[in-house]
């Protein structure tokens, strides 16, 4: 069993939470290893969520709710914990991507972080967070939850070809993330255009970037680095990257043509190959 240790709830979210697991719990009248019978988890778990050594998953949060009656508490404390998880300079981004009304958005390097796999995403992840991978992929699939509202956010979404072509990890895994892109074909409030090779220079060159536009809050612009993001309310920086992200949509390829492309590269690039000796290989 883990140490008890004391928490101060206000230190954190992770913090929070796991004060009030334990506090409910012991109303409850139930040891860890009850908890966990309960909820199909180790004693040692409950444990280590308890003491912040452990980040839930929403899937814990909702049993917990069922277990302890607590009216989907925990499950919609986890959210903000999760999202806690992000690095600190890209929290303040996601917190306003999950309240903006429009998401307009050009990534010349990698797949949008709502359109990623989960495959895709901890391909990316591994080596950059060798000590908190998963919490930083379960916080990451957190963000996509805002595309599953019954008012989700309109999402615009220029993609260079180039990313395309970029494997991260197997090629099973960008075959995975390609069917994907285009599963998104199907959503109403959600578009996917390509800028192929053969637009040439273009507004975009400067690297991604993001519009967020609100029903009653002003417009934001972002961009990142490597380790720090940028974002501002400035009426000219919005003026001229909206005038730019126009530009992309009219250089890019339609709807339609952009799902050929994909379709062509996921087939070309990362379909079934024959080995040396014509067997499949996957």
């Amino acid at each position: 069993m883990v140490n008890i240790r004391d928490l101060d709830p206000s230190a954190s979210p992770l913090d929070y939470y796991g004060s009030e697991l334990r506090r409910l719990r012991e109303e409850a009248k139930l040891k860890q290893g009850d908890l966990g019978n309960i909820v199909y988890c180790t004693a040692s778990l409950i444990g280590q969520i308890e003491t912040a050594r452990k980040v839930p998953t929403r899937e814990f949060s909702e049993r917990v709710d069922a277990a302890l009656g607590t009216d989907g508490a925990f499950s919609r404390l986890v959210g903000l914990v999760l999202r806690s998880q992000l690095p600190t300079w890209f929290q303040p981004y996601a917190e306003m991507e999950a309240k903006a009304e429009y998401i307009s958005t050009f990534q010349s390097q990698v797949v949008y972080g709502l359109l990623q796999t989960e495959e895709y995403a901890r391909a990316l992840l591994r080596g950059g967070y060798p000590d908190g991978e998963d919490e930083q992929l379960a916080a990451r699939m957190e963000r996509q939850r805002i595309l599953a509202r019954a008012q989700p956010p309109v999402l615009c979404v220029v993609l260079d070809e180039a990313l395309l072509h970029r494997q991260v990890g197997s090629r099973e895994i960008m075959r995975n993330q390609l069917t994907h892109l285009l599963g998104f074909g199907y959503q109403p409030w959600v578009q996917v255009q390509i800028l192929p090779f053969s637009a040439g220079e273009h507004t975009g060159m400067m690297g991604s970037f993001t519009l967020l536009r609100f029903d009653d809050d002003p417009d934001l612009f972002y961009a990142e680095r490597y380790d720090s993001g940028h974002m501002t309310a400035n009426p000219q920086v919005i003026r001229e990257r909206s005038v730019g992200y126009a530009r992309l949509q009219a250089t890019a390829l339609s709807p339609k043509d952009s799902a050929a492309l994909i379709a062509r590269v996921m087939e070309e690039r990362y379909g079934d190959q024959p080995a040396a000796g014509g067997r499949a290989v996957a």
